[in-house]
């Protein structure tokens, strides 16, 4: 059984279908401040950061939304959670 970590620290963006925007947004900016359009970071406990995840996932349609949060414990100890759809984007089709 592997130990739980306590992250402390978040970082949120989203990628969401317009109609669900402003639900994100306003979840998001409950736990979190705003840092740029579609990201959120700030300090959280471990207890909110479940109620933000749980809110979220109430608001986003998994088929189509993409949220990512950072957790970070500190600067060398972080972990990646995806809620929603993920496409496979590796930025080699912006290159020209």
């Amino acid at each position: 059984m592997g130990k739980n970590i306590n992250f402390n620290y978040a970082f949120v963006f989203y990628d969401v279908n317009e109609k669900r925007v402003q639900r994100v947004f306003k979840v998001c900016k409950k736990y979190l401040s705003h840092f740029q359009k579609s990201v959120f970071r700030g300090e959280i406990t471990p207890s909110k950061l479940i109620a933000l995840r749980k809110d979220l996932n109430r608001v986003i349609n998994k088929e189509e939304d993409f949220i990512c949060i950072i957790k970070l414990m500190n600067e060398n100890v972080f972990e990646e959670e995806i809620l929603g759809i993920q496409l496979n984007n590796t930025g080699e089709d912006l290159i020209i």
